[in-house]
């Protein structure tokens, strides 16, 4: 499910070019539209953590997928900018939050041990990795044989599968015992009141922008400096591909060692891979390799991050408290994706926010360094209505 959903959203980049030239807009709309999605993603997620955390995964993860269908057959028809951003913003934002890591960290997290509980979310995150490896040339076929609004229709088709793999969700089990009872509230405000937690959220936003800056608009930039779609396509694959090594890998790692200093890592030699890539001359061979070397670093901060909030607040409302951190990686996102299209209407050149990326990446691997990762003591009580 997670692998299907994510590896169409993430490749819709692809259409950039073939989208503007025929709706007759700029790039920054269709940048406001990818950012609508990651923005509504990230909002939705909290509230469908909690669905979650209440209700179970299938439901949810169903109901998900009959959006995610509509919004791709709207972005299909769509024909004005209000259009694109209802379906391809809005709709797919929706079925995003309720069909990606909120319904699967949830029902993940509860089954699996604490110290395989890291790797488990590598894996899952893996399975999202893959999709974006193989969706990106899919679409990229897609868009040769039927055109882009051809494309979206039969994407909205593969969609469709998600229903069958939701089905096999199971409802999570409840949290192990011998913890405190606690409420949803209680758990929001233990969350509220830890300073760790909030310096993950900072950090988490980073991610998104990087993400999201580099996922909407890398194949439009490949192609104002040459590269053919083809190849412009397979770097794009390689993040995708790598992306699948690097979480799992990353995933792995965070069962041995402190994952805040793992986080650490992976912001700083993000910024180190931007930097040279804008330093060195371009060629293609240098996108390719910030292809590798970003795809490797892509999502590895998934396992870690959940693993970390599960880690430190346990499992009990992994997916709201989660859902909540999440947000701010939408956040980011959502200015990665529109900054990108507004810098370049507005100067030609998607240089400073390139540049950008570089200092968030710096600032972010500061912030996790000190989190407070220890478990929170909690003293056996009531559950608060």
């Amino acid at each position: 499910m997670v692998t299907m959903a994510m590896g169409i959203s993430q490749a819709r980049g692809v259409f950039q070019s073939a989208m503007v030239g025929d709706l007759g807009v700029g790039r920054q709309v269709f940048g406001l539209a990818s950012a609508i999605s990651h923005l509504v993603f990230g909002v939705g997620m909290p509230f469908v953590g909690a669905l979650v955390d209440r209700k179970g995964s299938v439901r949810v993860a169903l109901v998900g997928a009959a959006v995610y269908v509509l919004g791709l057959i709207g972005t299909a028809h769509a024909s004005t900018p209000a259009e694109l951003y209802l379906a391809s913003g809005l709709l797919i934002g929706l079925a995003l939050s309720a069909t990606t890591f909120s319904t699967a960290v949830g029902a993940v997290g509860r089954v699996v041990p604490a110290e395989r509980r890291s790797q488990a979310f590598g894996l899952l995150t893996a399975g999202g990795s893959f999709g974006m490896f193989a969706m990106v040339p899919l679409a990229q076929a897609l868009q040769a044989s039927f055109g882009w609004r051809g494309a979206f229709l039969m994407l909205a088709l593969v969609v469709a599968g998600v229903f069958l793999l939701a089905l096999g969700l199971k409802t999570p089990a409840p949290e192990a015992k011998g913890g405190a009872a606690q409420s949803l509230g209680q758990a929001l405000r233990e969350a509220g009141g830890h300073g760790g937690y909030w310096l993950l959220i900072s950090g988490y936003f980073v991610c998104g922008f990087h993400v999201a800056f580099i996922g909407t608009h890398l194949p439009a930039y490949l192609s104002d400096r040459g590269m053919s779609p083809t190849a412009s396509a397979v770097a794009f694959s390689l993040i995708g591909l790598f992306n699948i090594i690097g979480a799992f890998w990353f995933g792995r790692l965070g069962d041995r060692w402190r994952k805040k200093y793992l986080l650490s890592a992976i912001y700083l030699a993000r910024a180190a891979v931007i930097g040279l890539f804008l330093a060195l001359p371009f060629s293609d061979g240098s996108a390719y390799a910030l292809a590798i070397g970003m795809g490797f670093l892509w999502l590895g901060t998934v396992p870690l991050t959940s693993g970390l909030v599960a880690q430190i607040f346990g499992v009990r409302f992994l997916a709201t408290l989660s859902g909540i951190v999440f947000f701010s990686h939408q956040v980011g996102s959502f200015l990665g994706a529109w900054l990108g299209g507004y810098a370049y209407d507005l100067t030609g050149s998607y240089e400073a926010v390139w540049l950008a990326a570089v200092a968030l990446g710096l600032f972010a691997a500061v912030v996790h360094l000190p989190i407070a990762d220890a478990p929170v003591a909690r003293q056996a009580r009531p559950a608060a209505a």
